[in-house]
């Protein structure tokens, strides 16, 4: 751990010589979530120690970001865009020209569904289908936990209850008041070997934390999850929820004069479940964005090697190597 910090204080500090000559001013976004966060931090140190780029990191969300853009060309990359948060502002920006999506930071993207723990979907394997559930519903403690209020989650799982006619299995459904108490009813249950059932999104930290089973709510069906996004939507329907996609972004001013760092940033790909574990790894060892980012690039030298031309994946690999 102090080696990690040791490298992630020095890489701060001293930008590469060859910076402005290489590659000049870079801006990015640093969205006001963990995930985005360790993003940021692994492109920036990519970009600096790699190409030789001096990075400002602009702190931000979606919408600000989305239409920092649209207003001043500004920033150059924006990051962990999670594209249906940007409504119609966004694709209006790629309409005209300003803006253009790389690709996408997550893989599948972000991702929600109701869970179970995997301890429990191997001792009862019926259990992995929604079916199942609501047949054996002594199993999962007769519990379905609920998103709190106000949030998104809430009024899909609302509607998909109501369409499942969840209740009259004989599952109760808990409506948390927060999402932190709805993260540690899920803790609880696993490190005591209890029953689990509920909504849940990755990445995050108790995802990183928790082996969990995603229960089969059957097909996605677009018009289906669509309608169930409306607050008590007329006939509700079932359907999975689909993966979120999330992208990375750049100015297509950017893209002209960064075309070697625009690749870089087209391949740079994390899998949701890795980005969980990284968040799980923070909160286990009280350590910052930045040293995250230290972190998953000395431990996933496969992965983000791939992303780098061959002269940037030497400077980074010396650097590291120290």
């Amino acid at each position: 751990m102090r080696k990690l910090m040791s490298v992630a204080l020095l890489c701060a500090a001293t930008a590469p010589a060859f910076a402005q000559a290489e590659c000049g001013e870079v801006s990015i976004t640093e969205m006001n979530w963990a995930s985005a966060s360790v993003v940021t931090n692994v492109a920036k140190f990519v970009m600096e120690q790699g190409y030789g780029c001096n990075v400002a990191v602009i702190p931000s969300d979606t919408v600000p970001a989305v239409t920092s853009v649209a207003e001043n060309g500004e920033p150059d990359i924006i990051t962990e865009l999670w594209l249906n948060s940007t409504g119609e502002v966004y694709n209006d920006l790629e309409k005209q020209g300003k803006i253009e999506r790389l690709g996408r930071v997550l893989e599948p993207g972000g991702v929600e569904g109701w869970w179970i723990p995997t301890a429990l979907a191997e001792k009862h394997p019926e259990l992995t289908t929604i079916e199942g559930v609501m047949e054996n519903p002594d199993l999962v403690g007769n519990r379905f936990n609920n998103c709190p209020d106000g949030w998104g989650c809430r009024v899909v799982s609302d509607n998909l209850i109501r369409a499942l006619d969840l209740e009259s299995s004989g599952i109760e459904v808990f409506n948390h008041g927060s999402g932190e108490t709805l993260g540690s009813s899920m803790a609880s249950a696993v490190q005591d070997g209890e029953p689990w059932l509920g909504y849940y999104w990755g990445p995050t930290v108790p995802m990183g934390k928790y082996d969990m089973t995603r229960v089969e709510l059957g097909e996605y069906n677009q018009e289906a999850h669509e309608n169930n996004m409306n607050q008590n939507a007329d006939n509700p329907g079932v359907s999975e929820f689909p993966a979120a996609p999330v992208l990375t972004s750049v100015t297509t001013d950017f893209k002209k004069r960064q075309p070697e760092v625009t690749e870089m940033l087209s391949k740079m790909t994390f899998q949701t479940s890795t980005m969980s574990s990284i968040l799980a790894w923070m909160d286990d060892n009280n350590a910052s964005a930045e040293e995250a980012a230290v972190y998953y690039l000395s431990n996933n030298t496969s992965e983000w090697s791939s992303w780098l031309n061959d002269s940037a994946r030497a400077n980074l690999a010396a650097v590291l190597e120290n």
